[in-house]
């Protein structure tokens, strides 16, 4: 091989080992490559406090502890089979009286899921009074939409009046919400009627808990 063009074929050898070399390893104070940087977890999305709830004219609010799992309280309205199976969280609220709150929140795997599950939880619930009323023929049940909150991707709140045959009435009202890929579910309750519900402060807290989340 004459000389020239074996000087010129070490060079190149010699261009393509420090070029291997220098691939492998990262300058002091150069940042690592993209796949190298650990990701943060996400922040897990935060829930109402007790004085976000609609004011009881005679009873304090108390909040429960943040608790895994989807809440029976929603199942009379939601069944615990009547939605996909996500990773809920939730958290229930009392008062010393009759009045009872919940907030459950899932984080799902996109945007478009939210998007749908928040769809499917809103049909649920516009279904609510007919599905009681089917499946017991002692109670009378009215539903009613109260209309949509521009908060983050929106939320919508609806009504649930019921009525046993013996006597008992409740007014419940239900919301849910979504931020991105994370649904929120809101419902209030006690005994009474339509003209017991306190719309106008349970909007406000709708708009808070889907506002809160992030």
């Amino acid at each position: 091989m004459p000389m020239r063009t074996r000087a010129a074929a070490l060079s190149a050898i010699a261009a393509l080992t420090l070029a291997a070399v220098t691939s492998l390893t990262v300058p002091a104070g150069a940042a690592p490559a993209p796949d190298a940087v650990p990701k943060a977890k996400a922040a897990a999305p935060k829930f109402l406090a007790a004085s976000q709830l609609p004011p009881h004219p005679s009873s304090a609010w108390t909040a429960g502890p943040v608790t895994d799992g989807f809440p029976v309280e929603l199942a009379y309205c939601l069944g615990e089979d009547g939605i996909p199976a996500y990773d809920y969280r939730h958290r229930v609220f009392h008062t010393e009286l009759d009045t009872g709150a919940v907030q459950a929140t899932v984080v799902t795997g996109s945007a478009a899921k939210g998007k749908a599950l928040a769809a499917l939880i809103d049909e649920r619930i516009r279904s609510c009074a007919d599905r009681i009323e089917r499946s017991d023929p002692e109670t009378e049940a009215e539903g009613r939409s109260y209309g949509s909150l521009p908060v983050e991707e929106g939320a919508r709140v609806h009504g649930l009046h019921t009525a046993t045959s013996w006597g008992a009435t409740d007014i419940h009202l239900l919301s849910v919400g979504r931020d991105g890929r994370t649904v929120t579910v809101v419902s209030w309750g006690r005994m009474g009627d339509f003209d017991d519900a306190p719309v106008a402060a349970f909007k406000k807290t709708t708009t808070k808990a889907v506002d809160k989340l992030y």
